[in-house]
């Protein structure tokens, strides 16, 4: 996959998936935006990548509209334009129903769902003019029911739709797809250990006998933004090692 000169933003890109896809896109020539939710966050990232002037800082808070304009704004001031959006950006609870808190309720929506919606909202335009794509970061937890984390799989089943519906109002200009990964080995997938009792019981949910690692989730992002995937939009692609083909 080659991404030479592509101009990429990459929302939560400072650690995890988002991390991941951003150092794949840079080792296949693309110019990266970086988004931390603070400009500190951003700045260390971008620090650290071995990008050069292919890599800025896009510091901003998906949870907000605000936010969320002045993130793709900073890619746009920086590229001139915008071939792909990764929504990556999100955060993950584990709580029974009765536990779930207002605050907690509204973070999980904003991140996840009204992060990606806007951040879209906002980079749509040139997205457009490039003939660009989205891929947005679902879960399988979007795909099917995960017990105590109810609020979670409904932000990501809202992102799972709206990846078929934004396919659909958007074509033939602008593809849009969704990566659905199981427990990826990051700090936010280890939360899941908590869910399956031990490591052991994390790994066996799963035919393939483990979680997925952050640089196969990263491929089969760059993938659905990738030309090879040009005539794919509207799909919710699962990376759960067999799960939901009824071993887990």
């Amino acid at each position: 996959m080659d991404f030479t000169a592509k101009r990429i933003l990459v929302t939560g890109g400072t650690r995890g998936i988002g991390r991941g896809a951003v150092e794949g896109f840079l080792a296949r020539g693309a110019r990266v935006a970086v988004n931390g939710r603070t400009g500190e966050s951003a700045a260390r990232a971008v620090a650290a990548l071995d990008g050069g002037a292919r890599v800025v800082a896009a510091p901003g808070d998906v949870a907000t509209v605000d936010g969320c304009r002045a993130i793709v704004g900073a890619a746009l001031e920086a590229f001139g334009g915008l071939d792909v959006l990764v929504n990556s950006a999100g955060v993950y609870v584990i709580a029974d129903v009765v536990d779930h808190d207002e605050a907690a309720y509204d973070r999980l929506m904003d991140v996840n769902v009204k992060g990606s919606f806007f951040c879209i909202q906002a980079a749509l335009p040139a997205l457009k003019e490039s003939r660009g794509n989205i891929v947005n970061l679902g879960s399988t937890a979007g795909l099917a029911g995960t017990p105590r984390a109810t609020v979670y799989c409904a932000s990501k089943g809202a992102i799972v739709n709206m990846t078929r519906a934004l396919a659909v109002e958007l074509a033939p200009e602008v593809r849009v797809n969704s990566v659905c990964p199981g427990v990826v080995d990051t700090e936010m997938g280890a939360m899941n250990v908590a869910l399956a009792g031990s490591v052991e019981g994390m790994n066996d949910w799963y035919p393939l006998g483990r979680v997925a690692g952050v640089a196969e989730t990263a491929h089969a992002i760059l993938y659905l933004a990738s030309e090879h995937a040009g005539f794919m939009t509207g799909l919710n692609l699962p990376l759960d090692g067999g799960a939901l083909a009824g071993g887990g």
